[in-house]
């Protein structure tokens, strides 16, 4: 119909289109008639959410720790669907009472009630860096009682939108991991060079608020299994952007956002950000 009033508008003679859809009617007919074939998602473990032919569990402790500390994992809609998330192993590590597994992005008072409580709590903290942030380890100092940690699950920049649009992850104590670690995901692309995958954050804040040096070792475990894995079926390893800048290798366009492009700087110039 377009066709034919642009021809009408320029004063040539209209040309009938019921042809033309005929002949592309006939052209697509035998399409129609080829089979289907259904996309089917490989079997997967009931523990570790790995397909069963390069499941996990070996890797995983026989049972779940026994910690006092419980999570809440604040989950991104999008990191749910990812191949390579980390956070089923987490819990499958953990007892379930005590990884509990929230995905959205906004969650207001009166749809999630429990975490509202949660939040309101004294011994509740929240792990999310920044100028506000305490340091765990003094935290964890001071704390006796079995405490509530939130962990945002997603990108950084996932994570910043659902920290500062949802009042109630302010109510907790805000804190942060001081700590020089290197992360092991290596299979994919961190900010920085001590950019933590939320399992290996995970297992950092439970050490220090359980006391207990080998539950990291413990949740560590499969995650380094997972990168072997897939390094050694093609996988390549991830350098941060922060490495790839200062080594001149970041083989991107540059942003043309200011903001961007500023805090890519940041990352040149070591500056924390």
């Amino acid at each position: 119909m377009e066709r034919g009033s642009a021809a009408a508008g320029s004063g040539a003679t209209p040309v009938p289109a019921a042809p033309v859809a005929a002949e592309e009617g006939e052209g697509c007919a035998g399409l129609w008639e080829l089979p289907v074939e259904r996309c089917e998602r490989r079997p997967e473990c009931g523990r570790c959410s790995r397909p069963q032919k390069v499941c996990l569990c070996p890797f995983l402790p026989v049972h779940p720790l026994k910690v006092s500390t419980c999570l809440y994992i604040i989950q991104h809609p999008a990191e749910e669907s990812r191949v390579l998330r980390t956070v089923p192993l987490l819990a499958a590590c953990l007892p379930p009472d005590k990884c509990k597994i929230l995905v959205g992005r906004r969650f207001s008072e009166d749809r999630y009630p429990e975490l509202a409580t949660v939040c309101r709590s004294p011994n509740t903290l929240i792990l999310y860096p920044g100028a506000e942030a305490t340091n765990l380890e003094e935290v964890a100092v001071m704390s006796a009682s079995p405490s509530v940690m939130i962990i945002i699950d997603g990108t950084w920049s996932q994570a910043k939108d659902i920290f500062y649009k949802n009042s109630l992850f302010r109510l907790p104590k805000q804190v942060q991991l001081k700590t020089n670690i290197s992360s092991q995901y290596v299979i994919r692309t961190q900010p920085t060079n001590t950019c933590l995958s939320t399992l290996e954050c995970a297992a950092v804040a439970l050490t220090i608020m359980e006391k207990n040096k080998s539950i990291q070792e413990t949740i560590l475990r499969p995650l380094q299994a997972l990168c072997s894995f897939q390094l050694q079926h093609g996988a390549q390893i991830h350098h941060s952007k922060e490495h790839l800048l200062k080594n001149g290798l970041y083989d991107k366009p540059m942003p043309k956002n200011k903001r961007k492009l500023r805090r890519m700087e940041l990352l040149v110039n070591n500056v924390k950000i």
